[in-house]
């Protein structure tokens, strides 16, 4: 299955009456109620509201970044309860370019589920039926089981790999971000040593992603003599870093791996090298 889909490609499943769950992932890190009232003023009919905060992110501790990513148990149970089961075709969306979305569709392929696939250009690209009536999530029949994220990593590899540079790790982040500048997010600036950047915002053409002849073009001078299974994504907080594996799905470039807990997690920790 293909990571993206058009939007005239979902109105075609969605008047087939295929068993589709739409859901509109919009967010604002600045404001974590926005996506949801967004949702309540219109969505596309049928879709329920998936939040960043409540069912994409676990428990936070101090340490583990500012979107750690749920447990595989608490995961499972979200999804039971989001209605998504094995069979379920997923589709998300959001407003700000698919960040939000990417990161749904990360978490079900890592945990794995096949048929999940992110609306290229989102709502900007909608141009169907909206409508206000918010759709409750109806539970699956039965408990779902807890499968670990595929393809994650974490911080003790990332600090091991500062010295044997057997991957090659991309930061998504804006390019002042990533250089220690104009940090509002996180209490420290800088970027973990070695990596490189590549924000998200390069993937897109628009609110769409660029053609995938175009993205392996992008990604094909930053990997150099590296293969995809050599990377490793990473941005602020784990959302925008599954923006840029997404991208490299699309181009046809499989098998990178996500450090969720990111920029967030690694910089609370003040025995971890900070380059700027």
């Amino acid at each position: 299955m293909t990571p993206l889909i058009t939007a005239n490609q979902l109105e075609e499943i969605i008047n087939s009456g295929e068993n589709v769950l739409l859901c509109d992932c919009r967010f604002d890190l600045n404001d974590p109620t926005a996506g949801k009232k967004a949702y309540l003023e219109n969505h596309i009919p049928g879709a329920i509201y998936v939040d960043l905060d409540q069912d994409l992110s676990g428990e936070k501790n101090g340490l583990n970044g500012r979107h750690p990513l749920p447990t595989p148990e608490s995961w499972a149970k979200t999804k039971s309860r989001l209605g998504i089961d094995p069979n379920t075709l997923v589709v998300a969306y959001d407003k700000q370019g698919s960040m939000y979305a990417s990161r749904l569709w990360w978490m079900l392929k890592a945990t794995g589920h096949a048929h999940v696939q992110v609306l290229d250009g989102g709502l900007d690209a909608w141009n169907g039926p909206m409508g206000t009536i918010p759709r409750p999530a109806t539970p699956t029949a039965q408990a779902l089981e807890a499968r670990p994220y595929v393809g994650l990593v974490h911080a003790k590899e990332v600090l091991q790999n500062i010295t044997s540079q057997q991957y090659l790790v991309i930061d998504a982040r804006a390019n002042d971000r990533f250089h220690g500048q104009n940090e509002t997010l996180d209490p420290v600036g800088g970027h973990i040593p070695g990596a490189i950047n590549h924000c998200f915002k390069e993937n897109l053409s628009a609110t769409s992603f660029k053609a995938s002849d175009l993205l392996f073009k992008d990604f094909l001078a930053l990997l150099g003599n590296r293969k995809a299974a050599q990377v490793i994504h990473q941005c602020g907080s784990g959302v925008t870093a599954c923006h840029n594996l997404l991208a490299m799905e699309v181009a046809g470039l499989k098998g990178s791996r996500l450090y969720a807990g990111s920029w967030s997690e690694w910089c609370a920790d003040p025995s971890r090298p900070i380059e700027k």
